[in-house]
């Protein structure tokens, strides 16, 4: 073994993501985000700082040293900051009690603008809904972080919530996360509003009746329901069980007529075999919820070896939904909520951009991290669909670090060019090469 090669890399599609980043105007919106609380007179600019701690997530590094894998790249990335300076930015913004603001404005400003650069039904289902999905997770800490408590599963950490957008393609963009302590309350209706104001400010011009607000029953709270509907948005939410509702699903799993119960579809449209679905709105007192709500029930047979609840009956499990929605089309219905389970892929997938592992004592610091990783979402995300295609539009980020970053070079300048040189047996080299260009072609941010 000799140590003696020269212009080597292993990070080759790294640079293709940090170019998408200056492209799309992210690096210039966080360096303005950063202005107010930054000198001016810094050797590494903030702006860039921040956008290679996004890119380092997306990298899939989980903490501030982590940038050592983009410093040790200089033939590819030229200068990076160290990980003692990126914490010091980081700690700059995180101790202005607006930064979290110009965060948010820093990813509207961008969104926007690669928006104006994909067809508008991109972000849309087929029948022009934008459907923005709500839920909370657990975070574990292993140490005594500023606000880490004791959660319901019996852990210690936190209790962050998030929005996404399900761009219905298999994709989805983070449209807000708020940071909370580990005994947060799940169904905190104050929370999920200010996730969902901070969400639909990420849409921009998109009119609020063409908003779908998707949640688990967390998001069943009266005042939620209620703050929704006054803002003139959609919602679907699953619904808790009460007695009323057990009483209205008795009546109807009894009813005889074929055509009370429709069949269920799976994602893609085939039936769900022995699934059915109902609406029951003139059966329960809904009085007390937003005017124009309705509920409705799916029921399906307990799969082998499941434990019967008392909620259970004659071998079917039910679920219920309280929707606004005026589709009269039952299956439709009960197809687009459960398609809500996707914002589960969507925080697997944060938490191995970085929300795994909170890397601060201060809970500010950790705030801001939370605004990174969903950057680093973000950016993983218009990487695909401005730059990539056939099934690496919809690859986990695992799956694009393996096939796309990750993947070795050799860097040669001649004539003052720099030249990147891709192994040619490489599966995905074509599929780098091409997001290269695409990159390139985009316009520079004004």
């Amino acid at each position: 073994m000799a140590v003696d090669g020269r212009g080597l890399t292993s990070r080759s599609g790294v640079a293709a993501l940090r170019e998408l980043a200056d492209r799309i105007g992210l690096t210039g919106a966080l360096a303005a985000a950063a202005a107010p609380v930054c000198s001016d007179r810094l050797v590494h600019d903030p702006g860039e700082v921040l956008r290679d701690l996004v890119v380092m997530l997306a990298d899939g590094g989980d903490d501030f040293s982590a940038i050592e894998t983009l410093r040790g790249q200089t033939g590819l990335l030229g200068s990076v900051a160290s990980d003692s300076t990126a914490w010091r930015r980081v700690a700059d913004v995180a101790g202005d009690e607006l930064s979290v603001t110009r965060l948010d404005a820093a990813r509207r400003r961008v969104r926007a603008a690669v928006w104006r650069r994909t067809p508008p039904a991109a972000v849309a289902d087929e029948r022009g809904l934008v459907c923005v999905d709500i839920d909370a997770t657990l975070v574990t800490s292993h140490s005594d972080k500023q606000d880490a408590a004791g959660t319901f599963k019996g852990g210690f950490g936190f209790h962050p919530l998030v929005g996404y957008l399900d761009r219905g393609d298999g994709t989805g963009e983070a449209l807000a996360g708020m940071l909370r302590p580990g005994n947060a309350g799940a169904n905190t209706a104050s929370d999920h509003i200010d996730v969902f104001e901070t969400g639909l400010d990420q849409l921009g011009d998109i009119p609020a009746d063409r908003v779908l607000v998707r949640a688990d029953s967390a998001g069943a709270t009266h005042d939620f329901l209620d703050h929704l509907a006054q803002a003139g948005v959609h919602f679907s939410v699953s619904a808790r069980l009460t007695d009323g509702l057990r009483a209205a699903i008795r009546v109807r799993h009894n009813h005889p007529s074929d055509d009370i119960w429709v069949p269920a579809v799976r994602q893609d449209g085939q039936p769900r075999d022995g699934a059915h679905v109902t609406e029951i709105t003139g059966l329960v007192d809904l009085s007390d919820y937003p005017a124009g709500t309705r509920v409705l029930v799916r029921r399906e047979p307990l799969h082998p070896g499941a434990q019967q609840t008392f909620d259970d009956v004659d071998g079917h499990r039910f679920t219920a939904l309280l929707t606004t929605q005026e589709d009269t089309d039952l299956a439709e219905l009960d197809r687009r909520h459960r398609a809500h389970a996707r914002v589960e892929q969507r925080i697997r997938d944060a938490k191995t951009l970085g929300l795994g592992n909170l890397p601060s004592a201060d809970f500010a610091i950790n705030e801001i991290w939370l605004q990174l990783v969903l950057m680093a979402q973000d950016l993983l995300t218009w990487l695909s669909v401005l730059a990539l295609d056939g099934d690496l539009v919809v690859a986990t980020p695992a799956t694009v670090r393996y096939r796309l970053l990750h993947v070795a070079g050799r860097i040669t300048t001649s004539s003052r060019q720099t030249v990147l040189h891709l192994d040619a047996a490489w599966p995905w080299a074509a599929a780098l090469a091409a997001a290269f260009r695409r990159i390139r072609a985009l316009p520079t941010p004004a």
